[in-house]
């Protein structure tokens, strides 16, 4: 029985000369591993299309080109292993190449004071570009994070005070009055708001990094913010978030400057962007702010 020679349409030649600068796939399921772990990743790998007679790229050579993230260890080497073998496989076709992983990252956190802790999910992108020789690898992940009101910390305590006033103008004063005064309702008559909040943080590794400091990228914003939200407590650690937000109190630009500062001195990378968003408790709309750093 004699083999067919099947026809290969993406080798004719387009009736439109017109390169491309990116032609791929999208949302590839795909099995990766790092930290010892093997997490459920989603694709993007993609090749510009820079011969404009060509009808298109060989997206199976792509495809099974990924393979290897099954095996190997997330690193930058790899990255730029996989995209060679893109660029390669479309010798004469393309002059760039592209590849983005995303995943969510879980790390089981502490809680603040108790024994206790869980899991939290941090989503993660790595994106990875290969062009004109040029090669550089950026890191995306989302921090959550508890925000304080400044404004209304203020406005609360200044309530606070006029109650204090209400009670205790008239009376003489004594320590246990006080103490059982600022330990009740009718003390404490207001409270500031406080709101989830996310950090997106989009870094670019120098030249020369040989690991994808995701952790540390996460630990050192959490640090720099003081208010990562949590997950198992007791109310000993309900009460220490409730201290680490009255220390921590911010609007969405002293957000944004914490972690500029934190991510400026990080030698391992050459530049980033990052944006907060504040879910708003008191108005309809989000907080936002944004900054941006490079060498």
């Amino acid at each position: 029985m004699s083999v067919l020679n099947l026809p290969d349409i993406a080798t004719q030649v387009t009736q439109t000369s017109l390169p491309l600068d990116w032609v791929g796939m999208c949302n590839i399921a795909l099995p990766v591993l790092f930290a010892d772990r093997t997490l459920r990743a989603s694709a993007d790998a993609g090749v510009s299309l820079d011969d404009g007679n060509s009808r298109g790229i060989h997206m199976s050579r792509l495809y099974l080109a990924l393979e290897v993230f099954e095996h190997q260890p997330l690193t930058p080497m790899l990255f730029q292993q996989v995209l060679d073998e893109f660029l390669q496989s479309h010798a004469g076709l393309s002059a760039g190449a592209y590849l983005n992983l995303r995943f969510d990252l879980m790390l089981k956190r502490p809680a603040l004071i108790s024994p206790l802790a869980g899991w939290k999910a941090y989503p993660v992108t790595v994106a990875a570009q290969l062009k004109d020789e040029m090669f550089h690898v950026e890191l995306k992940v989302e921090v959550d994070y508890s925000s304080t009101c400044p404004c209304s910390a203020a406005l609360a305590r200044q309530l606070i005070q006029q109650q204090f006033l209400t009670d205790f103008g008239n009376r003489s004063l004594s320590h246990e009055a006080v103490l059982s005064w600022l330990g009740s309702a009718q003390g404490v008559v207001a409270t500031p708001h406080s709101q989830r909040s996310v950090a997106l943080l989009q870094v670019r590794l120098g030249h020369g990094v040989n690991e994808l400091p995701i952790v540390a990228l996460i630990d050192e914003a959490e640090t720099a913010l003081g208010t990562a939200v949590q997950t198992a407590v007791k109310r000993a650690d309900e009460q220490a978030f409730a201290l680490a937000n009255g220390q921590n109190l911010m609007f969405c630009e002293d957000a944004a400057r914490r972690l500029h500062l934190a991510l400026q001195r990080l030698s391992w990378l050459s530049g980033f962007d990052l944006r907060v968003e504040h879910a708003e408790s008191l108005h309809a709309h989000d907080a936002v702010a944004a900054s941006q750093w490079h060498w």
